[in-house]
């Protein structure tokens, strides 16, 4: 399966960082983004309780051959409550609720959302590959697993793609993943490739969030590892004026020369960022100055683990706090 250079992560528009933007104003986003050659959306059954795969459905309406359509199952809100379930008879019920919402008889690229632990992943995949026989789902996907879960999980049915956080603030898939996907030809979309907005130069304080937004709760936007982090973008911004570009720009440029496999799929509420996001898969930034980036923002200069110890208990990707 061969995915765009780079797609559009849609969650923001419905779901994690505060009060999401009306419906009109996502339709026009997501309109503006096929009108300007995007050609991957990517949703979940997660997002605003099925809202997210609804609006994507309105706006792909009468251009479905248009977009590459990603969604994710296993993960969901229950009452409110995110609950992570991935049995087989969940997994069936997900997908055909999320065919329904989307306004589609089939999606390209069906993701695991997150694996769930006390469900063998054999099983879970084996209920995606029922489902792709059946023609409503055409490749499986997984995300945020490790390079074992990646293999134990083609025992049971071949996986075209694996979403894991990869930016340059999170080097997880450093570990083993980036490689193995390389070796084996799988995708490895990278989600949140702007490291929430950090990189974007988009958070000028993360006590002025939204009330419910997500990042409120991540270590590295808290404290004293905000105080160090921030300490970062000064010289972040110089280093991108001197490429010729944003700052958002630099760090999707970076996320692009770590393999011709890596696809980013940044998200955001604003038509301005939207533009400037696709831009960057037409930079030409020396290499020089990319290696630069990779050293000023890393795994040693940024201060705080990913999740918190409460939050890093539903992921399986590796990790550098588990190895240090």
């Amino acid at each position: 399966m061969t995915l765009p250079r780079i797609g559009l992560g849609c969650m923001s528009l419905s779901h994690a960082y505060g009060v999401p933007p009306s419906e009109e104003h996502g339709l026009r986003l997501l309109r503006t983004a096929l009108d300007a050659g995007v050609q991957m959306l990517d949703t979940a059954t997660l997002y605003g309780e099925g809202r997210n795969e609804e609006l994507v459905g309105r706006a792909i309406a009468g251009r479905r051959d248009e977009v590459m359509l990603a969604s994710k199952g296993g993960m969901s809100l229950v009452d409110g409550v995110k609950r992570i379930d991935g049995r087989p008879e969940t997994l069936r019920g997900q997908v055909d609720a999320s065919l329904k919402r989307l306004g589609t008889d089939h999606i390209d690229l069906y993701y695991l959302h997150r694996w769930d632990k006390i469900v063998p992943i054999g099983d879970s995949v084996g209920a995606l590959a029922e489902m792709a026989d059946a023609g409503k789902i055409g490749a499986i996907g997984l995300s945020e697993v490790s390079v074992a879960r990646l293999r134990e999980a083609q025992e049971a049915a071949p996986i075209a793609a694996v979403q894991n956080e990869y930016s340059l603030w999170s080097r997880n898939p450093e570990l083993g993943m980036l490689q193995a996907t390389a070796v084996l030809g799988i995708a490895l979309v990278a989600f949140s490739p702007l490291a929430r907005g950090f990189l974007g130069d988009s958070i000028q304080d993360p006590d002025r969030l939204a009330p419910r937004d997500i990042r409120r709760m991540l270590p590295r936007f808290q404290g004293g590892h905000w105080n160090a982090n921030a300490t970062l973008l000064p010289p972040w911004r110089a280093l991108a004026a001197e490429a010729g570009c944003t700052p958002a720009q630099l760090a999707l440029a970076w996320v692009l020369s770590r393999g011709s496999h890596v696809v980013p799929i940044p998200g955001t509420t604003s038509t301005a960022h939207l533009r400037d996001d696709l831009a960057a898969a037409e930079l030409a930034v020396d290499t020089g100055l990319l290696r630069r980036a990779g050293e000023l923002i890393d795994t040693a200069s940024v201060s705080g683990p990913r999740y918190s110890a409460a939050q890093a208990t539903e992921v399986d990707a590796e990790s550098f706090e588990s190895v240090a």
